[in-house]
């Protein structure tokens, strides 16, 4: 695949980040993505999950920023974006994954039901719509990650295919 191709695939992508469609990417974002993953699933911001997913939030956050903000005005534009994914991640999505890993933990435990460390699917497409992801995508994509067919999503599989999604052109 041409650069050009790869380039417009992740700039598309780019749109899921900037929750409040201002055309960059800030903490803000990540907050508003916290908070609506935490109303979806009837949690209190100051509870142990709330705090949680709020610190993965600010996390992934600086985690992107980091590779990204090339300015450093703590806001990532979607020209930053491509260039930080093109530059910095397009060959090494296990870095991104780790950069996820604490807000998809965090959003995970919120999703979770039972404790168990994993959520149903129902649950994982809920939390894709909070996040902002149309209700036909969240479902198909929240069944994909059920990989084992056994009802259940957990935090391996989300991280690996949050990482492609985001890294890897498909």
């Amino acid at each position: 695949m041409v650069s050009t191709e790869y380039e417009r695939r992740i700039a598309a992508r780019f749109a899921t980040f900037d929750q409040d469609g201002n055309g960059y990417i800030d903490r803000a974002d990540f907050s508003a993505a916290a908070k609506a993953v935490l109303a979806e699933f009837a949690t209190t911001p100051r509870s142990d999950k709330g705090q949680a997913l709020y610190g993965g939030a600010e996390a992934l956050w600086q985690g992107m920023a980091g590779i990204a903000d090339r300015d450093g005005d703590q806001r990532i534009t979607r020209e930053e974006f491509v260039n930080g994914a093109v530059k910095r991640l397009r060959d090494n999505p296990g870095r991104f994954a780790e950069i996820a890993r604490p807000f998809l933990h965090a959003a995970l435990a919120v999703a979770d039901d039972d404790g168990d460390g994993s959520v149903t699917v129902e649950a994982a497409t809920r939390v894709l719509r909070a996040l902002g992801v149309p209700e036909h995508v969240a479902a198909a994509a929240a069944a994909t990650l059920d990989t084992d067919a056994d009802g259940k999503v957990g935090e391996a599989e989300v991280v690996t295919a949050f990482a492609r999604y985001f890294t890897v052109p498909e």
